[in-house]
C-alpha cells in the first residue's frame, strides 16, 4: 500500500509533457502555437505551431503553414514545411504539401505527399535577426 502512495506521490508534478491540448473541429485560428505538450488539431490553423510534444492532424483537421515538433501523426491537410525530430507518420488519409524534414518516416498506402523529404538534416530553430540598429555580433546597449 505504501509503494503505491509513493508512486503516486512521484507523477504529482508539473504534467508539461503530458499535456494535451486541443483545437476542435469547426474551429479556426490565425495566428502561431507554442505549446510544451502534446497537440490534436481536427479544426483549422492558419499559422505555425511549435511543439516540444507530439501533433496530430485529425482528418478534419487543415494547417496552413509550419509544423515543427518531436513526433507527429497526420491524417488531415497540412500545406508548409513539416519539421519532425522524431517520427512523423503520414496516415492513409494524410494530404501535404511542403518540405519535409524528419529522422524517421511512415507513410500509409493511400497517403498524399508533395514536396522534398530531408532525413540527414534537421533544421536548427532559427535565430531572431539583428534589427536594423544593430549590427551582427553587436549587443544592445542599456538604456537608463
Amino acid at each position: 500500500m505504501l509503494k503505491k502512495f509513493k508512486t503516486m506521490a512521484k507523477n504529482n508534478g508539473p504534467e508539461s509533457s503530458s499535456t494535451i491540448n486541443f483545437l476542435g473541429a469547426g474551429t479556426t485560428i490565425s495566428g502561431d502555437i507554442k505549446s510544451s505538450g502534446d497537440f490534436r488539431i481536427d479544426g483549422n490553423l492558419k499559422g505555425s505551431i511549435n511543439s516540444n510534444g507530439k501533433v496530430v492532424v485529425g482528418n478534419s483537421g487543415k494547417i496552413e503553414g509550419e509544423i515543427t515538433c518531436q513526433n507527429a501523426d497526420i491524417s488531415g491537410e497540412v500545406n508548409g514545411k513539416v519539421i519532425v525530430h522524431e517520427l512523423l507518420i503520414l496516415k492513409a488519409t494524410a494530404k501535404v504539401d511542403g518540405d519535409i524534414f524528419t529522422s524517421k518516416l511512415a507513410i500509409e498506402p493511400g497517403a498524399k505527399f508533395t514536396g522534398t523529404c530531408n532525413m540527414n538534416e534537421i533544421p536548427k530553430p532559427e535565430q531572431k535577426p539583428a534589427t536594423s540598429n544593430e549590427r551582427p555580433g553587436q549587443k544592445e546597449k542599456a538604456t537608463k
